[in-house]
C-alpha cells in the first residue's frame, strides 16, 4: 500500500489578481461561501491563504504552487467544491478525501460505479458542498 505522506506534488503555476483576491475576501467578510471549480483552483486559493489576527484572507500571487492537501488540512478558503472523480491514489483523490472524508467518498464512488458514471477527467463530476 502506498503511503501517500511520502509522494512529492508537481508545481503549478497560479495566478491571483489584487482585484480577485479584494473580491473573494470580501465574499468570506460577508460569509458567502466560496466554490472552487476543481482540485488545482482549490490548491491556488488554500495555497495563497494567509491566517493573521485570528483572521484569514486570500493574498494576490504569481508564481508556482506546489501545495499537497493531505488529510487533517484545515480548509481556510473554500467551502465548497466542485471535481471530477479522480484516479485512485492520485493527489487529487487525496485533496477530495481531505476536503469530505474518506467514508464520503467511499459512498459516492460506489454510487457513481453503481449508476455508470463516467470517471476521469472527461466524466461526470460531484458538488461537495
Amino acid at each position: 500500500e502506498k503511503d501517500i505522506r511520502n509522494h512529492r506534488i508537481e508545481p503549478e503555476f497560479a495566478e491571483i489578481s489584487n482585484s480577485v483576491a479584494e473580491q473573494i475576501n470580501e465574499a468570506k467578510k460577508e460569509s458567502k461561501r466560496i466554490i472552487a471549480v476543481g482540485t488545482t483552483t482549490t490548491r491556488i486559493l488554500e495555497g495563497c491563504s494567509i491566517a493573521e489576527d485570528n483572521k484569514v484572507y486570500l493574498k494576490p500571487f504569481c508564481g508556482e504552487i506546489n501545495l499537497y492537501i493531505t488529510p487533517g488540512y484545515k480548509f481556510k478558503i473554500v467551502d465548497s467544491l466542485i471535481t471530477n472523480f479522480h484516479t485512485p491514489y492520485s493527489t487529487n483523490l487525496v485533496l477530495v478525501v481531505s476536503f469530505c472524508g474518506l467514508s464520503l467518498i467511499k459512498k459516492a464512488y460506489e454510487y457513481a460505479i453503481e449508476e455508470k458514471f463516467r470517471f476521469f477527467s472527461f466524466g461526470d463530476a460531484m458538488f461537495i458542498i
